[in-house]
């Protein structure tokens, strides 16, 4: 009889040490994760001593759709909320920088006249929270495809409203002739301005991070699963889902400031719906709820769109035909594939 139970008692200590060093192993995705920051924090500055300025610019478009996509991931992804109207926010970031730039190169209006970054970066977050309370409280009344809708709708109104004023360039844009100046940073730098750029990618990581695994962001992600559960124990699910909103508009609105910076032009363009659609499309192909899932996507998209560009002008079709083909098959995007991967390797 103690023969018998003795391989039995070997088997399932066996099984817990196995159990127990899996615990301890890093999860996948944060390995994912931590690569790809040590990606962006060594080839970038390295391509731009090594006289290579044009792949710079390009990682520092990268990191600040990465910021505006990681944004839209906190209501799409954490929130099930499909917002088609949030490159307004970026467009509304940037304009926050090119107006006031524009009136101090004219001598105008010297109440908001300024180039101080100081001036720009607060005025962005604010007027996209002003812009995202009052379109959020009215599009969260609905939901589903009448939320997208009225999202897009709120949007293209932002747009036209835009192209409307002629001072501000109207259809044709404005350029900004002066950066923000920063205390003792000067974003005429490239490198200083990818810099400035990459921190900030870090801190909207961060900042999504401690939301979601906070009781504010439990309630958001339980309100996806089931609203009327929520509203059952006593949670107000549209004020959380506002202020999520809210949040989420205010860090694309950065993101816009950065870009108005990063490209020192700014048009209605570039908040445009099929902006938003872009923005909505990196999130779901890098793996929509998942933290670095966002900067995946962006990171392919743009990278993608460049490589493709080099080898034919009809390079839209294949590279469209190949995120549908991406969306569609391999599910939990990008991040949720190498998720997988890289488990069951590590189980072998």
């Amino acid at each position: 009889m103690t023969e018998q139970i003795a391989p039995k008692e070997q088997s399932a200590q066996s099984e817990a040490n196995t159990a127990a060093r899996r615990s301890r192993r890093l999860p996948p995705s944060t390995l994912i994760m931590a690569a790809g920051l040590l990606f962006l924090a060594i080839v970038p500055p390295l391509a731009y001593f090594t006289g290579n300025e044009f792949w710079l610019s390009i990682f520092t478009r990268l990191t600040i759709l990465s910021i505006a996509a990681v944004s839209l991931n906190l209501v799409l992804g954490y929130g099930g909320l499909v917002s088609f109207g949030h490159a307004a926010f970026l467009g509304l970031g940037a304009y926050a920088v090119g107006i006031p730039v524009h009136h101090a190169i004219n001598g105008e209006f010297e109440s908001i006249a300024t180039t101080n970054g100081l001036f720009h970066i607060p005025m962005a977050v604010g007027v996209c929270a002003l812009y995202a309370l009052i379109t959020g409280a009215i599009s969260l009344r609905t939901r589903g495809v009448h939320f997208i809708m009225i999202t897009m709708a709120f949007g293209q109104m932002v747009f036209f409203a835009i192209v409307s004023i002629e001072t501000y360039g109207g259809d044709d844009g404005l350029t900004i002739y002066e950066r923000s100046s920063l205390p003792a940073i000067s974003l005429d730098n490239p490198l200083t301005l990818y810099a400035v750029c990459f921190v900030s990618l870090l801190l909207a990581l961060y900042l999504v991070h401690r939301i979601v695994n906070s009781r504010f962001g439990m309630v958001i992600r339980a309100a996806k699963g089931n609203e009327e559960r929520i509203r059952a124990l006593g949670f107000n699910a549209y004020a959380y889902r506002l202020l999520a909103y809210v949040i989420s508009g205010s860090m694309c609105g950065y993101a816009g400031a950065l870009l108005g910076n990063f490209t020192t032009f700014i048009s209605p363009e570039m908040m445009d719906w099929t902006r938003s659609g872009e923005l909505m499309f990196m999130v779901i192909l890098g793996g929509a709820g998942s933290l670095f899932g966002p900067v995946l996507g962006a990171s392919v998209f743009l990278l993608l769109e460049e490589v493709m560009s080099d080898f034919t002008i009809y390079w839209h079709l294949p590279f469209g035909i190949m995120l549908i083909l991406a969306v569609l098959f391999v599910r939990g995007g990008i991040s949720g594939f190498a998720d997988r991967l890289l488990g069951a390797k590590r189980d072998d």
